[in-house]
């Protein structure tokens, strides 16, 4: 992400990653403590998210809930402000789990999904932000939904009153993610939607410039995963 020329000298990944941050929200005349940056922390365990949190990066993201369970009771003891993101596929059978541990939700792609997952609110008395997940390439093998579907199951997230915090997306790889960030963001605005889950460790730049209001970044805070 750095170069041996880059002006940024913070000594952290995450003091460079927050700095990057501010840089690229300065062309679009937006500030980056606005942006909501969510360490991804996927197989990574308390001896690597320790650093984070202590350096007081309070937002994570899982991709399964139960590798969250394993490990994230104990640094939420520890760390009790911590807000904790499930960025992977949810299975509607693991929804109660899901409301139970996660603060937020930022895979919900399908009807069931959405019943299973107001259901499990009611049951616990938890109301947590859920994004809708845009399968924005239209690819076979990604979790999402149709964009010809998103209106339909955006109103099915609002009357089953749950609190919609945005629309999330993983543009296809090996190509130039702004196009699908810039459309993210048309798709958001006229089904009236306002939070932005988009941009990773390799485009989180492009996204916030394009209107990202959440970035989910693992590699550039943990180091390429083995």
């Amino acid at each position: 992400m750095t170069t041996p020329n880059d002006p940024i000298t913070a000594t952290s990944p995450l003091a460079r990653l927050r700095a990057h941050m501010a840089l690229a929200a300065k062309p679009a005349r937006r500030k980056a403590e606005d942006i909501t940056l969510i360490a991804i922390s996927k197989t990574y365990g308390g001896e690597a998210i320790l650093p984070l949190l202590q350096e007081g990066q309070r937002v994570f993201g899982e991709n399964r809930v139960q590798e969250a369970q394993a490990k994230w009771p104990e640094l939420k003891a520890q760390y009790p402000d911590v807000q904790l993101h499930l960025v992977g596929q949810l299975q509607s059978n693991k929804a109660e789990d899901a409301v139970a541990l996660f603060d937020a939700i930022h895979s919900v792609d399908r009807p069931s999904l959405v019943i299973a997952l107001a259901k499990a609110m009611e049951k616990l008395g938890r109301r947590i932000p859920v994004f809708v997940q845009v399968n924005i390439g239209a690819e076979e093998q990604k979790g999402g939904c149709a964009i010809a579907d998103l209106p339909a199951l955006l109103r099915q997230v609002r009357e089953a009153g749950l609190p919609l915090a945005g629309l999330m997306c993983v543009p296809p790889a090996e190509i130039e993610a702004a196009p699908f960030f810039a459309l993210l963001d048309k798709l958001a605005d006229e089904n009236g939607v306002e939070g932005l889950s988009m941009g990773m460790s390799g485009d989180f730049e492009t996204a916030i410039q394009l209107g990202a209001t959440h970035i989910r970044v693992g590699s550039a805070l943990f180091g390429a995963r083995g």
